[in-house]
């Protein structure tokens, strides 16, 4: 049953789209391109780095200029597709993310590389927010809108782990400027799909919230920029606190004036729901955990066991296996019939345990029987967590505020990327350090000792993602309060079951 929101007015039931599903196919595609590429250059980045003379110093820019813009841009790109129309921004942002990806392939130079990735990440601010407001506006029947959700979850939940896999690929049968070539093709069957299937509705004409976008995103850019740079320059350095202080002073403007603002930017009544907001706090929290384990694990990996690019990437095949299984086998099937935290609060335990098992890794550790079982209770964890987190976040908003509603969803799960890598890193790197100063008494074991100091940072920093995600299924437990769609009840704080 679909229950709109207070203050709503369902209009008359449309017949469904008969092509719907394949519009699914486009817009997951999409989706999977921009996920992925916030990790697909990992494995390739020593290759980059050694052919365009990056500084290690600067090697981090790769990454960083990526998640930066698609970070600090999300909220205005949702706000544009409401204005202009999703599919409009869809396929602009399809484009600008496929020209962006071929100049970065291109690049001769590392500011050429960085400029590309920063530009990839502004075309994927407006792109990933259309993506999921299209697939809240298509999918309105509640079995069919568990079943897209549960896609859609298992391609945002594991699309960082088939990054791995492609890159790992591509780097090692080609070379690393196919990491950003391969989105050109992926891009134009994406366009040309989603001018043939999509379908939508005009945009909804007015004025843009520019004091807003100023104070937002310019919030959101300094955060993301001070957590980037903490790694390198440590959490007290001045000008890590002074970009937190201004992030913070930012935001809080930002909310000041979406009180007052004629046409806000972010209608506050998305982020005072109480279930919607448990969801995105869920995200970022689960996503700290996830984006740590896979940075740690492609160096263990790689540096500690001595894996090629390619058997890394395959590695991780079956995390994305047990995230699509957790998705689209158990949470779309159940999302109708339990209420969310049902499944969200189980995920988190899941993937916690599977993190407290990485914490009994050493220098010689078995994949098959100490990895391989990790992996699998975290996959299968995330992907019972992140399909009723996309389904709950989007459920009920008025058609005009569903593309800030999905930008809001993606910005918690970039920042909380963000953050996740730089703090857990910042924790392995102290922890090894101070182990390694501690037990390097013998100078012939100096190659030992550092590679057991750098297990035992990751340890100690898995430890703390373990942590994370009990906090998050904390969270989800106590936030998370609405019914099943099929059987919710509108109430002034609840999250209505599916989009009016």
């Amino acid at each position: 049953m679909s229950v709109p929101r207070t203050g709503e007015r369902a209009g008359p039931a449309a017949d469904p789209d008969p092509r719907r599903w394949w519009g699914l196919v486009i817009i997951a595609l999409a989706q999977l391109m921009v996920v992925l590429d916030a990790t697909i250059v990992n494995i390739a980045l020593p290759s980059a780095q050694r052919a365009l003379g990056i500084s290690d110093g600067n090697r981090q820019w790769v990454i960083t200029a990526y998640t930066l813009s698609f970070g600090g841009l999300l909220l205005l790109g949702g706000r544009v597709a409401d204005l202009v129309g999703r599919k409009r921004t869809f396929v602009f942002g399809l484009i600008g993310f496929a020209a962006a990806s071929a100049f970065g392939g291109a690049a001769t130079t590392a500011g050429m590389l960085f400029a590309a990735r920063a530009l990839q990440g502004a075309f994927a601010a407006v792109l990933a927010p259309s993506a999921l407001s299209l697939l809240t506006t298509t999918f309105t029947d509640p079995r069919e809108r568990g079943k897209a959700f549960g896609i859609y979850g298992a391609l945002a939940g594991s699309g960082a782990a088939i990054g791995f896999i492609v890159g790992g690929l591509l780097t090692e049968y080609l070379n690393w400027r196919w990491c950003l070539y391969v989105n050109v093709p992926i891009a134009i069957v994406a366009v040309l799909g989603a001018l043939t299937l999509l379908h939508d509705s005009p945009g909804h004409p007015a004025r843009l919230d520019v004091p807003g976008v100023v104070l937002g995103c310019g919030g959101l850019v300094a955060i993301v920029y001070g957590v980037s740079e903490a790694e390198p320059r440590g959490w007290t350095d001045p000008l890590v606190l002074a970009l937190f202080a201004a992030g913070i002073a930012l935001l809080v403007a930002f909310v000041w004036w979406q009180r007052r603002a004629p046409v806000p930017l972010l209608p506050l009544h998305i982020v005072k729901d109480r279930n919607r907001a448990g969801c995105f706090l869920t995200m970022g929290l689960a996503v700290i955990g996830m984006f740590g384990v896979f940075l740690f694990m492609t160096y263990y990996l790689q540096v500690i066991l001595r894996y090629s690019p390619v058997k890394t990437g395959l590695a991780f095949l079956p995390l994305t296996v047990a995230i699509i299984v957790g998705s689209t086998q158990i949470s779309a099937r159940l999302i109708n019939r339990v209420p969310p935290r049902m499944l969200m609060v189980p995920g988190m335990l899941l993937a916690s345990g599977g993190m407290v098992i990485l914490t009994q890794m050493t220098v010689d550790s078995a994949y098959t029987s100490e990895i391989l079982p990790a992996l699998l209770l975290m996959g299968l964890g995330m992907g019972l967590t992140f399909m009723p987190v996309f389904a709950t976040a989007t459920a009920g908003v008025a058609p005009q505020d569903a593309g800030v509603t999905s930008a809001t969803v993606n910005t918690s799960q970039q920042v909380g990327g963000s953050i996740g890598t730089a703090l857990l890193n910042t924790i392995a790197t102290t922890s090894g350090t101070a182990y390694i100063a501690a037990h390097l008494t013998d100078p012939g074991g100096r190659d030992l000792v550092t590679r057991e100091g750098i297990v035992h940072g990751y340890t100690v920093a898995l430890w703390w993602a373990a942590g994370i995600m009990l906090l998050a299924g904390l969270v989800a437990g106590l936030m998370v309060t609405t019914r099943p769609p099929q059987h919710g009840v509108a109430a002034r704080s609840s999250v209505p079951e599916s989009v009016a």
